[in-house]
This record gives C-alpha cells, structure tokens and sequence, in this order.
C-alpha cells in the first residue's frame, strides 16, 4: 500500500485554479477578488504576492487556456505525422473540447466581452487568435487543401460559433454539427 500523498497545490496554483473555475464559470467582471481568496483558502496578502492585480490573474488565466489548446496541438503532432489524419485529430480535438471541457463559451471570446479596449487582456487575445488561425492554416496546407487560409478562416469561425452554441443549445448536439459542417469545408478544399 503506498503511503504517497499527492502534492498539496501551491498558494499562487490555488489561486489560479479559482480564477479559473470562476471567470469562466460566472464572468471576469462578476467576480471580485475576495472570492477569488476565499475560494482559493488564501489571505489577501498572499493573493497580491503573487499577483499584482485582478488584471495579472486574468492575463495569466487566459495564458492558462492558451497553453492548453496549444497542448492539444502539440499532442495531435506527436501522435500523427499524417497531415490528414492530423486535420482529422485538430476536428475531433474542437469537437471534444465543445463537449467535454468549454460549456460555457470559448473563455477568449467571453473575455473579449468583458475587455472590449485595447489592453493587455485584448493583446493576449488576440495574440492567442492569430496563433490558432495559424496553427490551422498550417494544418489545412499540410493536408494539401485548396486555399489553407480560408479554411482556417471557416473553421475558426465555427469553432467560435461552436463553443458559443454549445453553451446556449447543449454541446452534444452541436459538436457533431461542427464536426458535419468542419468536414463540408475540407471537402470543398481537396484538390480535384
């Protein structure tokens, strides 16, 4: 019988993790940083060593969700060097993210909401954006479509519409409509 006790998180990974559950959860602005604390079983003082602000947790929550989904990327490229089957993984990737992680809305479109001027918070935004429309480009070109660009384009804006759909008429069935309506515009993208 092992006696292993999983690490205790950190006071900065609590903190983190609260935010986390909460912004997406309920909104950035709705939620102040006393609940942050509280949820988080910190003290107000340890909250500001670690963080500067509110605006420095949020920067490091979406920083958070970045790294996830370019995780997920990077899993999908050490699992296949196929550029097809990778399109495939990226499609699947979205469609189980849709279902399984991000009910409630793309966390970067839901913060764009809440950041509507310029700043740090719309710079990461869209820094993570271009990334992502990117990344698909280069997917599309490896998989030999027609005009990568546009279907990067189609694809990240049903990814969008997707995870926004998913909140408002149950990711279920949205999923599958992403996945349909994803492989209509690769189909529309082979070459003759």
């Amino acid at each position: 019988m092992s006696t292993d006790t999983p690490p205790i998180p950190s006071a900065r990974e609590r903190l983190l993790a609260a935010a986390t559950d909460l912004f997406y959860s309920e909104g950035i602005h709705s939620v102040g940083v006393d609940r942050i604390i509280d949820a988080a079983g910190v003290t107000r003082a340890t909250m500001y060593k670690q963080f500067a602000g509110k605006e420095d947790l949020v920067l490091e929550y979406l920083r958070g969700e970045d790294r996830i989904l370019r995780g997920m990327f990077a899993e999908a490229y050490a699992a296949t060097s196929e550029p097809a089957e990778l399109l495939e993984l990226a499609i699947g990737g979205i469609a189980a993210d849709i279902e399984q992680r991000h009910t409630r809305g793309c966390p970067f479109i839901n913060a764009a909401a809440e950041y509507p001027n310029e700043g740090p918070v719309r710079e990461l935004i869209d820094e993570h954006r271009v990334w992502f429309r990117a990344s698909v480009t280069e997917v599309a070109a490896a998989a030999g479509l027609t005009d990568p660009a546009e279907v990067a384009a189609s694809l990240v804006l049903l990814r969008d519409a997707a995870l926004v759909g998913g909140y408002l008429d149950g990711s279920d069935t949205v999923a599958t409509a992403f996945i349909r309506t994803a492989h209509t515009v690769v189909d529309a993208h082979r070459p003759d």
